[in-house]
């Protein structure tokens, strides 16, 4: 999203304002931090010319402040050898600062720094275990001891003495929370060790430990720190600061962690109030309770009030059932109204269904602005694995930058427990020489452990993204290896799904947005399944199967909600593949479907058109269907940009056969005697699941021979228990070609010629409607069309004198003709589709007298185009469409079923029968009880049928 806008702003010419407050400000008191050379707790070092520009002296007290509001006192020392921009500081100081090496912090004048009269220091407690003696003799009085040491309340430092390091922390100073610990300073060091795991606690997360989402957080921090830090900008400009802000996103993604470091890094008040919480059985209870808590905010303003799952305390009032509901948005209503202006209090509500909170709570003055935090990119993953790996001891062989590829739909809680599940596997491994009985765990254990790459992997393999959960998203483990032939098939996916995920630069260079649709149709059983979940592998996407008959439910509306459910998850983890399944189950023909639930399969297609088209070009999701009937889809799923890529899986030919038979059995051991390329060229016409089925019942059979031969062995050795190794018959080591004959003898073709012939030709009419073939050539006149060219003429078309249709004599007739034709085998289609079982007399008479009607408007047709002509050589003839076998649906014939030619050797008579016997493949689809007559052609002009055209049988 930010490389868009970057792009876009820079081919506009403008700068991009929008990530301009998270934009370092240069200011000669901002230093970058360096490590230290002198490891001291109270001494930073600058270069002199640094110093001189701060009007700082040698030995001065400064105050340095850090991240996450945290701020400490040192003395600064000049060193020739520190670069200018930079200030060095050992871990100690970096650590009550809490910033790390690279981080920027803003150095200030500290001259009033008073001397402490009293302080109180405790160690921690898990650095002074073993310790005996006095700890103030042992460490603090050395440590402090005419050194001047500035101090500040909750530091820590670090004090060697001896063998040991203790760690302690300033708990208390007197007068002021700076002080200089001088000779006549009391120090206290009486009390209980405190606890690291309290220390820890009180390591507030900050903006450093939000990642993936640098935009959103861009947006957050001008809504909360501009109105809370400097309401004045507002005031200048007139206008109110914002409110309130509603984070929505999937669960994990970060939207209370980022609710808390804006607490910790402004320094407001943080009030977060966690929806069922508030919820009272006494009547009047809960109102209180959310009255309490805006009250509380006021008094300690600046203040941020988070409400945690506000969907559950704020639910759309007309869809609530409970009186306590209603009750609660109303008085949060009046709360965020009555909020003055000035109060410096910011309203934050956090969510995952955005869309079932009350509409009046998203109303300008109440939740100003809703931020989506969504799942992050590949970048932002990059980011939130840094921030989880950063204390990990990681081995070198570990690729962050690769995980990120691999994780796609994870948010940032997904990817926490993906490396507690590398760091779990890391553990595992090491079980062996851990004793849980021991006490302690050997150092030496403990400093060979490192987080591999290989413990990436595997905990990769066992975890998903959570927001998928409930659904099946996996990324395949099918490559281009497990699918035998179809490479035109697999490069034009290729060209859809895979280019479009690993080169976006491409398409936006060429000004183009990726086709988001395919269609796989063909006879069952040639993967297509299998190239969708090879595509899905390749690029790295995940994968969402859906089948089609899981949408449908009993419940008005809920399967239209189960198709925007399913497009919403998949753009939560994009790239993702939504592979449809056996798409004709539910996105057949409107209005086909009659008494199903109230047209529910009408309905869920209808969402399903209004998802594809509602598909952002931002998220790369991918819908591929599959089906083996394809000519009851509905025709607007099939219009580009939708599913604008139809791609017809055919039978493989004898190649793909073998590469089929060679990625079957690559995994089996197959004896040199089996000739593969000769198992392709017997199994023509088998689909790829029947090569498949040919081969596991071939490794069936060699399973069964090898345990037929052990147990054989296992007798003969308890009868003759004396008998040498050498005599008993050795094990089948591998699938031997008895092993197919015997595999072939049960070997059968799924799909059936006239199912190859159906799919042929949907294939060839649907290319052909589709596109001008060959016959398009662009206009060589300079890229112009000249007036009255046509790019699409023919040699043919040239002569206007045999053109049918610019004839001035019986044009209007031979076209309506045309028309009329084209409506009567549209009829008879429609009639063969159904596929009745049954047909009543008065239908079988229907259908008789469409095929007669046909042959009466092609003749009538035939003969305009004759008395037309004057001249025989140029006489044009009807002939029927060979492309679509006279049904109309092919652009050859225009939709006529019919062509004109010139041959005059060919009679009009010829070409009268010929439509003849098309409207006769067209009716024997129907069971009827009555055939044409094959002496007139069905003419009504002899007495073998008496003038009917028909016989019965």
């Amino acid at each position: 999203m930010s490389n868009h806008a970057e792009s876009s702003a820079s081919k506009s010419g403008k700068k991009d304002y929008s990530t301009a407050i998270l934009e370092r400000k240069k200011s000669p008191n901002r230093l970058v931090v360096d490590e230290a050379v002198n490891d001291d707790n109270s001494i930073v070092s600058m270069h002199p010319d640094t110093l001189e520009k701060l009007q700082l002296f040698r030995g001065d007290t400064i105050l340095i402040k850090g991240k996450r509001r945290r701020d400490t006192v040192c003395i600064a020392l000049a060193d020739e050898n520190c670069e200018e921009p930079k200030i060095r500081m050992n871990k100690v100081v970096r650590s009550n600062l809490r910033v790390r090496l690279g981080d920027v912090v803003s150095v200030h004048h500290c001259p009033d720094v008073k001397y402490g009269n009293r302080i109180h220091i405790l160690p921690i407690d898990d650095t002074v275990e073993g310790v005996t003696g006095n700890l103030f003799d042992a460490y603090l009085k050395p440590y402090f001891l005419e050194a001047y040491r500035p101090v500040r309340m909750g530091d820590l430092f670090l004090v060697r003495g001896g063998m040991r390091s203790v760690e302690f922390k300033v708990v208390e100073t007197d007068p002021e929370e700076y002080c200089v610990v001088a000779p006549d300073t009391e120090i206290f060091c009486e009390g209980e060790p405190l606890k690291r795991e309290d220390e820890e606690r009180l390591d507030e997360v900050g903006y450093d430990d939000v990642g993936g989402i640098r935009k959103q957080m861009a947006q957050i921090r001008e809504l909360v720190e501009l109105p809370l830090r400097h309401p004045q900008l507002f005031k200048s400009i007139g206008v109110k600061p914002p409110r309130g802000i509603l984070l929505y996103g999937p669960p994990g993604s970060g939207k209370t962690l980022i609710a808390r470091a804006i607490a910790n890094e402004t320094g407001a008040f943080f009030f977060c109030i966690n929806g069922p919480e508030i919820m009272s059985k006494l009547a009047g209870e809960s109102e209180s309770n959310l009255r309490e808590a805006f009250k509380e905010a006021e008094k300690n303003a600046p203040s941020i009030i988070f409400i945690d799952e506000i969907d559950s305390i704020a639910p759309k009032r007309e869809k609530t059932h409970g009186e306590v509901e209603r009750r609660i948005v109303s008085q949060l209503l009046t709360l965020m109204d009555g909020l003055k202006s000035r109060a410096h209090i910011i309203v934050i509500g956090a969510t995952n269904r955005p869309n079932s909170i009350d509409p009046a709570l998203r109303r300008f003055g109440r939740f100003d602005k809703e931020i989506d935090i969504g799942v992050p990119d590949e970048v932002g993953r990059l980011e939130v694995l840094r921030i989880h790996n950063k204390n990990m001891k990681l081995s070198d062989d570990v690729d962050l930058e690769r995980i990120s590829k691999d994780t796609n739909g994870y948010v940032g809680a997904d990817l926490a427990a993906l490396c507690t599940e590398a760091a779990y596997q890391c553990i595992r491994e090491k079980m062996d020489i851990i004793d849980l009985e021991d006490e302690y765990i050997d150092a030496e254990i403990l400093n060979s452990m490192a987080v591999s790459n290989e413990h990436f992997q595997t905990a990769l393999g066992t975890s998903n993204p959570s927001a998928l959960r409930e659904t099946v998203v996996e990324v395949p483990n099918v490559s281009w290896d497990d699918i035998g032939g179809l490479e035109n098939v697999k490069r034009e996916l290729q060209e859809t799904v895979q280019y479009p995920v690993e080169h976006p630069e491409k398409f936006e260079k060429f000004g183009m947005s990726p086709s988001k649709g395919v269609l796989f149709y063909g006879p069952p059983g040639c993967g297509k399944t299998l190239l969708a979940k090879a595509i899905a592998n390749e690029c790295q996407a995940n994968f969402i199967s859906v089948k089609g008959p899981e949408l449908l439910t009993m419940w008005f509306g809920e399967s239209e909600a189960n198709v925007r459910e399913i497009f919403d998850k998949a753009r939560q983890s994009a790239p993702c593949v939504l592979f449809f399944d056996e798409l004709d189950s539910i996105a057949t023909q409107r209005g086909s479907s009659v008494g199903d639930a109230g047209g529910a399969a009408d309905r869920v297609l209808n969402q399903l058109l209004t998802e594809m088209d509602g598909m952002s070009a931002k998220k790369t999701v991918f819908i591929i269907g599959a089906t083996n009937r394809p000519d009851i889809i509905d025709p607007a799923l099939l219009r580009p940009g939708r599913l604008d890529q139809l791609i017809y899986i055919p039978l493989p030919d004898e190649e793909s056969r073998y590469q089929i038979f060679k990625a079957c059995m690559r995994k089996s051991p197959v004896s040199k005697d089996v000739d593969l390329r000769a198992l392709a060229k017997y199994t023509q016409g088998f689909s790829g699941a029947d090569i498949t089925e040919i081969c596991q019942r071939a490794c069936k059979y060699a399973i069964r021979e090898n345990i037929e031969k052990d147990l054989e062995r296992e007798r003969k050795k308890r009868e003759n228990p004396e008998a040498m190794d050498e005599d008993i018959e050795e094990d089948v080591a591998e699938i031997k070609a008895a092993h197919f004959e015997e595999s072939m003898k049960y070997a059968r073709r799924s799909v059936t010629d006239a199912d190859i012939r159906k799919y042929m030709a949907f294939a060839q009419t649907l290319q052909q409607s589709r596109g001008f073939g060959s016959e398009f050539r662009s206009p060589k006149t300079g890229g112009r069309i000249a007036p009255g060219s046509d790019p699409f003429a023919t040699s043919a078309a040239g002569a206007d004198e045999d053109d049918l249709y610019t004839s001035d004599k019986n044009c209007g007739l031979v076209t309506v003709l045309g028309a009329l034709r084209g409506m009567i085998l549209a009829a008879m289609l429609q009639l063969q589709r159904r596929r009745l079982s049954t047909v009543s007399p008065a239908l079988a008479e229907t259908a008789a007298s469409m095929a007669v009607a046909v042959t009466v408007v092609g003749a009538a047709a035939t003969l305009l185009v004759k008395r037309s002509k004057t001249s025989e050589s140029t006489q044009i003839q009807f002939k029927v469409c060979e492309d679509c076998g006279g049904s109309g649906i092919c652009s050859e014939c225009n939709g006529e079923g019919f062509v004109l030619r010139k041959r005059s050797e060919e009679s009009a008579e010829k070409a009268r029968v010929q439509a003849k016997n098309m409207a006769t493949r067209f009716t024997s689809g129907l069971p009827k009880k009555w055939s044409y007559c094959t002496k007139c052609s069905s003419g009504r002009s002899c007495s073998n049928c008496g003038g009917s055209g028909k016989l019965s049988y």
